[in-house]
C-alpha cells in the first residue's frame, strides 16, 4: 500500500454520493508498500479503505479481485468486502483511476513471526483456499515461472550492480526452475501475496488476510511456497527452521497436502524467491520520485535463492510441528 495519486475533498463528495456511507469525517493516505494508493477513509457508518489502483495493477483484472474477496468474504474468509455503491457497483473511477472501497479490518501485523503465529498463518491460508475452491472465476498468473526469464531479459546490469556476478547466477536459477518447475499440481483461487504484512492477527490468532491484487489462478502449494519464504526466514536472509513445520502443520491440518505437492515444495519456493526478486529488481529503480513510498531492498530475496542454491536436502520435509 502507498500514496501515488493524492485526493481532495471533492473527490471524496463525489466518491461517497454514490454510496449509502454517510459523509467523509477523515481520510488518510496509508504509506506502505509499492503497488497502488491507499486511504483511510472514515465516515458516518464507519471505517473503509479507499484505493485507487495504479502500476501493475491492470483495470480488467478488477473485477476478478473484487469477486474473489465477496465471495470469500460471504463464506466467512476474513478479508476485506468490497462495498457496493447504490448500483451495485464495486469499481469506480476516482482522479482517472480504477476505485473501490473494502470494509476496514482489525488486527496486528507482526514483523517478526513466531512458530506460533506461523501455524496460524498456514491455517490461514488453508481456510482461504477452501472458501475459494468452487470460485468461478479465473485469472492467469501473470508473475508466474513462464514470465520471470522475459522481465530478467533487461535487468541483468541492475542485478550486475548490486553483486558482481549476479546476473550469472540468476540466468542459471532460472533454467533450472524452468527444467524442474512441476506441473499437474491442484490449482485454484491463490492470494499469491500473503506476507507477514498482510495477515492481521488478535494476540496470536489470525484475524484476517488482506491485498488481495495479485490473486490469481495457480497451483495451491505455491501459495504455500510464497509463505514458506516470506514467513520462515529473517530480512537478512537467515533460515528459521523452527517455523517450517508450523507453517506447514497449520496448513495441512486443515487442508492435507498430497505427496506431490509436498515433494514440490523445495522448487516451489525457489520460484518463489526468484519471483519476488525479480519484481523487487524492477521496483528498485521505477518508483516514481515523490511517492511516499520507499522500494524494497531485492537482495533479501537474493539471500533466500542463496539459501536454494547451496541446498544438499528438503528443508521442508515432514517433521514434528514446532
Amino acid at each position: 500500500m502507498a500514496v501515488y495519486t493524492p485526493i481532495d475533498e471533492d473527490d471524496l463528495t463525489a466518491l461517497l454520493a454514490d454510496f449509502n456511507l454517510g459523509p467523509a469525517i477523515s481520510c488518510k493516505g496509508i504509506a506502505e508498500g509499492v503497488e497502488n494508493s491507499n486511504f483511510l477513509l472514515e465516515t458516518e457508518r464507519g471505517r473503509f479503505i479507499l484505493t485507487l489502483y495504479e502500476r501493475r495493477v491492470r483495470e480488467g483484472d478488477l473485477p476478478y479481485f473484487l469477486d474473489l474477496m465477496r465471495w470469500l468474504a460471504e463464506r466467512g474468509f476474513p478479508c476485506p468486502t468490497p462495498m457496493a455503491d447504490r448500483r451495485g457497483r464495486m469499481l469506480k473511477t476516482v482522479r482517472q483511476r480504477p476505485a473501490a472501497l473494502v470494509s476496514f479490518l482489525t488486527g496486528v501485523a507482526v514483523q517478526h513471526p513466531t512458530p506460533a503465529h506461523c501455524r496460524e498463518a498456514g491455517a490461514g491460508l488453508a481456510r482461504l483456499h477452501l472458501a475459494g475452491r468452487d470460485f468461478p472465476g479465473e485469472r492467469e498468473n501473470t508473475l508466474g515461472q513462464p514470465t520471470w526469464a522475459p522481465l530478467f531479459k533487461p535487468l541483468g546490469a541492475a542485478a550486475d550492480g548490486l553483486r558482481p556476478g549476479l546476473a550469472a547466477d540468476i540466468h542459471a536459477d532460472l533454467a533450472a526452475l524452468g527444467a524442474g518447475w512441476p506441473a499437474g499440481l491442484p490449482r485454484g483461487s491463490i492470494h499469491a501475496d500473503l506476507f507477514p504484512d498482510n495477515v492481521f492477527f488478535i494476540g496470536q490468532r489470525f484475524s484476517a488476510a488482506i491485498d488481495f491484487y495479485f490473486a490469481c489462478t495457480d497451483a495451491l502449494a505455491y501459495d504455500l511456497a510464497i509463505c514458506l519464504n516470506a514467513w520462515t526466514f529473517t530480512s537478512d536472509g537467515q533460515f528459521k527452521p523452527d517455523c517450517v513445520p508450523a507453517l506447514i502443520t497449520g496448513y495441512d491440518t486443515l487442508r492435507p497436502l498430497s505427496v506431490r505437492e509436498r515433494a514440490a515444495l523445495p522448487v516451489l519456493a525457489r520460484g518463489a524467491a526468484m519471483r519476488f526478486f525479480l519484481t523487487r529488481l524492477a521496483d528498485w529503480g521505477a518508483t516514481p520520485p515523490g511517492a511516499m513510498v520507499r522500494p524494497k531492498d531485492p537482495m533479501e530475496y537474493e539471500a533466500r535463492l542463496a539459501f536454494f542454491r547451496r541446498l544438499t536436502d528438503d528443508p521442508f520435509a515432514s517433521k514434528d510441528s514446532a
